[in-house]
């Protein structure tokens, strides 16, 4: 399955682009049914059934056919491989009876909809890629055994329909370049690595579930405050936030919540770094901070950081000693 597995997410460091590959308007697609000839020219890798006493192909190839209907896929119940990429799909509800599905592509079509439900049949599916589609929300999406999830640059306004008992094993969610303008809604405690650039979220909210996030990208979004983290996020390592809005230290106090985990922090291309000392800031709230934007953060620079907690430190204790003798005079 090596020429069908790629990438399914970004690199660590922010500088993904979505990878779709679109239809020039100029360029004229020739749209058919999908024909048993079709489908005999992308079937490969003859398998075992799942009784042992027969053989077929689980493994179909249909992207680049130019289909807008594939009702004739529903008699190949041992497909565990499919990818139906760049065609001009609206309807899938016919995937309902590949119920031994595993993998699945269908990036670059046009489908707003669940139209069928065919997912509730989907029992042993673990990788869906439907980037590149006119999804608006996920209503009639479900995946108990899904472990990856990538519906990057759809029209996703909400996330309300992403429960525990929908995807109890999600680990990966891939949201770039969708319509979102909130976090609120992602209620998957089993998520390891979440993918949010390129939206318009302005709040950080319902965080608080995500006690094993250890990815959260946010590039490219309208966020002024990290005022929403939670210190129930305990597995924290990488945060993006490259290219928002945030001005200043007091919007990026709230990362102290995630200082003991937080290993490496993007957030070049924010007013806030025109500050001089802007890596100081940000160090002497993350003391365990190991990378900062590009750059890994220097022996120097964390122990001029820990200096300056250190008298922060003393300052607070004068302070704490001086009320308390004051209080003792008045009594």
């Amino acid at each position: 399955m090596s020429d069908m597995e790629e990438d399914f997410l970004s690199d660590v460091e922010g500088d993904e682009e979505t990878r779709q590959d679109e239809v020039g308007e100029d360029e004229k697609v020739q749209v058919c049914h999908l024909t048993l000839e079709t489908i005999s020219q992308g079937l490969s890798l003859l398998c075992r059934t799942g009784n042992g006493l027969g053989h077929a192909f689980v493994k179909m190839d249909l992207k680049d056919c130019g289909l807008n209907d594939i009702t004739a896929i529903s008699s190949f119940i041992y497909i565990r491989f499919l990818d139906l990429s760049n065609n001009q799909l609206t309807d899938l509800s016919p995937l309902a009876s590949l119920t031994q599905l595993l993998w699945l592509k269908v990036d670059n079509n046009a489908v707003a909809s669940f139209n069928g439900h065919p997912f509730e049949h989907l029992t042993y599916l673990q990788w869906l890629s439907m980037a590149g589609n006119r999804l608006t929300d996920m209503e009639g999406l479900v995946g108990p055994a899904l472990e990856k999830l990538n519906l990057a640059g759809n029209g996703i306004q909400r996330l309300n329909e992403l429960q525990d008992s929908c995807f109890a094993n999600l680990v990966t969610l891939e949201l770039r370049g969708n319509q979102l303008d909130t976090t609120d809604g992602i209620n998957l405690p089993n998520l390891q690595h979440l993918y949010l650039a390129e939206n318009s979220i302005k709040h950080l909210e319902g965080l608080e579930g995500l006690e094993r996030l250890a990815t959260l990208h946010l590039r490219d979004n309208q966020l002024d405050t990290l005022e929403g983290l939670s210190s129930n996020m305990k597995c924290l390592q990488y945060l993006n936030v490259r290219g928002n809005v945030l001005l200043d230290k007091k919007a990026i106090e709230s990362l102290g919540r995630v200082s003991k985990t937080l290993k490496a922090l993007v957030l070049s291309e924010n007013p806030l770094m025109e500050a001089t000392d802007y890596r100081l800031s940000v160090l002497i709230i993350l003391p365990q901070l190991k990378r900062l934007d590009k750059d890994p953060v220097s022996p120097d620079e964390m122990t001029e950081a820990l200096m300056r907690i250190k008298v922060t430190l003393r300052s607070i204790s004068f302070l704490c000693m001086s009320w308390e003798c004051n209080n003792l005079l008045v009594c």
